[in-house]
């Protein structure tokens, strides 16, 4: 071991004196370079659609894909009016304004289809002949009798009460149905922007109206927005972190300045890679440029305190920072090998957008690794980097004494520290996973503020049923009718099913209609050639653009029923919910096979499937981890016993999780490899002092303990508090994923650090052979700095 470390050394310093000759074609190839690949950022895009989230190879996109493919691939904006005051929306100031709306939404980019109260298609029988017409074919130019008529039909017709006018008639929605070519990254912004327009027109044409914006397209517009929000609020003030803590630890502008320049370029190697490959960024994926903000500084860190301390005893600048680099180099080397394996393994997500956040990070940190073993000690050489002589020992001192404390009383910390990790963990199967789209995104993005506001008036989350009957025109079958008829009952009847849509609540009312409006007809036909007829005639009435191909597909052989599910429900409950519709067709309609879809649906699945495909990802990467431990440290002991500390943080910081939220959305399945890669670096650091301590100095088990806290103690926990205020600022973020994401990693630092100090010494401390547990007088002033032999 000594041979190895000592072989190490001597090529750490080597290296170093030979970057500090050739400096300045450091400084222009290392910027010139990273430079370079900086500059295809600007190839970036973001993706608006929550498709993203999801692989190709998701069974549930795939349904969902089909069943647009069979209905006409859609998305929806759902312009929600209501009137300031409350009041019941049926007069004719307000009609005429919902009339208006629905008529100029017709010019909406990319719309194909506008869905109001103005424009229902009401059918009645005249003089034995069908009549579909308009529910109000002159909106605002009504009597207070028709008003009260339409209303009431209105009420009573099940494909409009609860859906297109709230229960309580506050609230009415008209549902523009938009098809997006997929040729351009801007459809949905162009499509969104054009909405809010007509809102804003609307509405200062009517001051008395508040119109709310929610749908599918307003959801993937969100996405953007959120990702925008970040960037503007949460990267500046991570870069004035990085300033601030750096000007703390280190006391140097000079210092500060080539740490800046390391962190922004490092950042922008990630994110220029991410151009260059064409990567369109989406979810948590932005969020890689803090992580790699937030990671970059602690590799130069390390290497600053250490140089800060080598000047602070006598050193000359240029011996300190070779001195920094050499004990440095290994421990530098293995934290960002084994924090790059920790992001790369979320290469096992289900989640494309999870993917590209680990690799774009997982550059980064290389670059990171890089510029601070070559342009790093350049610029320290060029720049007039000092230690300031009213520096002071006292940081070591604060060390110290923790090292004293934690000798004196490691079996007490050994055995308190493992039950309380064991007793947080005891709770991690209390964790709900929940995936409700809408609180993807903080009450700032208006999609979140105007869908909770929609959601006082109407359910939210839409679930679709595609059933297909056993041939084509097996639509018109009176037997398929009559089951599809029982499940739509069935559906009415569960809770959180706010609203049911059905084709047969159309055949009902049209047999009605062609029996004079006779509501003993109110029911479904029972012969085949009559349905066929009913729907026949309907169709050829209606006007253009409200045809039934929404509801039931071209052949006649599949319909589409949709549930729309409260705000409220859960992702178990709505689980649950699919788990009885499978279980009511084979009890009831075993010969026909609903296959529930829609977005609540891909996302109701995400997270299980995204821990089912991690857990392989982060058992992979522990067992790599520990393989590079092994090897770097030259000790299979000290290489397994690593895992522990490494380990124990990320379940704590679940236990924890459990305690204070209870659940938790997808991004948990990201967390266990991403902190894995992030909390080994304290381990790292420590464990490779520690090894120095015992296997080159000879010390004993305590005293190697000393010596661990003495060299790398102040620059642990500057790093922690830089890491935990980098990850914390994403609990800033606009987007729910991000916010528990930061949240969760931030906890585990928190966890690392305490065990790493208490838990881990104390773990040496009980397996060490030498049972050397004594108060050493072994001076060790000159720490790291021992010449390499």
């Amino acid at each position: 071991m000594s041979n190895a470390k000592n072989s190490m050394d001597a090529f750490a310093t080597e290296f170093t004196k030979f970057i500090i000759m050739i400096r300045w074609i450091v400084v222009v190839a290392a910027v010139g370079v990273s430079g370079y690949i900086a500059s295809n950022a600007q190839n970036l895009s973001f993706t608006d659609q929550y498709r993203a989230f999801f692989s190709p190879q998701n069974p549930e996109l795939r349904a969902f894909e089909e069943f647009q493919a069979r209905f006409v691939k859609s998305d929806n904006i759902s312009f929600v009016v209501t009137l300031k005051d409350g009041s019941d929306i049926f007069t004719n100031k307000t009609l005429a304004s919902i009339g208006s709306l629905t008529e100029q939404a017709w010019q909406l980019p990319y719309a194909r289809r506008v869905d109001s109260i103005t424009n229902f298609q009401n059918t009645y029988s005249e003089d034995d002949a069908l009549v579909v017409e308009d529910l109000f074919p002159t909106p605002g130019d009504n009597t207070d009798t028709e008003i009260s008529a339409k209303k009431a039909t209105a009420l009573a017709e099940p494909l409009v009460y609860k859906q297109v006018v709230s229960e309580n008639s506050d609230a009415t929605a008209v549902n523009v149905t938009i098809n997006l070519p997929g040729k351009s990254p801007e459809e949905t912004r162009e499509t969104v922007g054009a909405a809010r327009d007509l809102r804003a027109k609307i509405e200062a044409d009517n001051p008395d109206l508040k119109i709310y914006l929610s749908g599918a397209a307003m959801l993937g517009n969100a996405f953007s927005e959120a990702v925008l929000s970040d960037f503007q609020t949460l990267i500046p003030i991570m870069i004035g972190i990085i300033i601030i803590m750096t000007m703390i630890v280190i006391r140097s502008p000079s210092a500060t300045l080539a740490t800046v320049i390391i962190v922004v370029l490092s950042a922008g190697v990630g994110m220029g890679w991410a151009g260059w490959v064409g990567i369109e960024l989406a979810g948590p994926s932005p969020s890689a440029v803090i992580v790699i903000l937030t990671l970059a500084i602690a590799d130069s860190m390390h290497i600053l305190v250490t140089a800060r301390n080598a000047m602070r005893t006598g050193m000359e600048k240029r011996d300190a920072i070779i001195e920094a680099m050499r004990a440095n180099f290994l421990a530098v080397t293995i934290t960002s090998v084994t924090t790059m394996v920790g992001f790369l393994a979320l290469n096992f997500s289900d989640s494309p957008p999870f993917r590209d956040f680990g690799n774009i990070s997982a550059v980064g940190i290389l670059a990171a690794w890089a510029l601070s073993l070559t342009l790093l000690p350049a610029l320290l050489v060029m720049l007039p980097f000092k230690s300031a002589p009213s520096d002071t020992p006292g940081d070591e001192r604060i060390t110290g004494a923790l090292a004293e404390f934690v000798i004196g009383n490691y079996r007490k910390l050994f055995f308190s520290l493992g039950a309380a990790t064991i007793a947080l963990v005891a709770f991690i199967p209390t964790i709900e996973f929940n995936d409700r789209f809408v609180q993807y995104f903080d009450k700032r993005i208006e999609f979140r503020s105007d869908t909770d506001s929609v959601s006082k008036y109407f359910g939210i989350y839409q679930t679709e049923f595609s059933i297909p009957a056993s041939e084509p025109g097996g639509v018109n079958d009176p037997d398929y009718l009559q089951k599809l008829d029982a499940f739509t009952e069935w559906l009415r009847s569960r809770e959180f099913v706010v609203h049911v849509y059905s084709v047969t609540d159309i055949m009902k009312r049209l047999n009605k209609n062609f029996n004079g409006d006779d509501p003993n007809f109110y029911r479904l036909p029972t012969d085949y050639d009559l349905a066929a007829q009913y729907f026949l005639l309907y169709e050829l009435s209606l006007p253009y653009g409200l045809d039934l191909n929404d509801r039931v597909d071209i052949e006649k052989a599949t319909a589409r029923t949709t549930a729309t599910l409260s705000p409220n429900i859960s992702t178990s409950q709505l689980k649950a919910l699919l788990r009885d519709s499978a279980a009511w067709f084979d009890e009831n309609a075993p010969e026909y096979k609903a296959t529930p879809t829609g977005p609540q649906v891909l996302f109701t699945f995400i997270t299980d499937r995204n821990v089912q495909s991690m857990i392989q990802g982060t058992a992979l990467a522990i067992l790599a981890i520990a393989v590079i431990m092994m090897i770097a440290l030259r000790s299979f002991s000290i290489g397994l016993l690593s895992l522990a500390p490494n380990g124990m943080p990320i379940l704590a910081a679940f236990g924890a999780w459990a305690l204070l939220v209870g659940e938790v959305g997808f991004s948990v399945a990201a967390v266990a490899s991403l902190s894995l890669g992030i909390v080994i670096d304290d381990t790292v650091h420590f464990l490779t002092k520690y090894v120095r301590a015992r296997r080159v100095r000879g010390l004993s088990a305590a005293d190697a303990i000393r010596y661990a806290f003495k060299t790398v103690g102040v620059a642990i926990i500057f790093n922690t508090i830089i890491l935990g205020l980098g990850f914390g600022i994403l609990v800033l973020s606009a987007f729910k994923i991000n916010a528990e994401l930061g949240l969760l990693t931030t906890l585990s630092i928190g966890f690392a650090l305490i065990l790493d100090f208490l838990f881990l010494p104390a773990l040496l401390l009980m397996t060490a052979r030498d049972g050397s547990v004594d108060a050493s007088t072994e001076d060790m002033s000159d720490g790291v700095y021992e010449a390499a032999q």
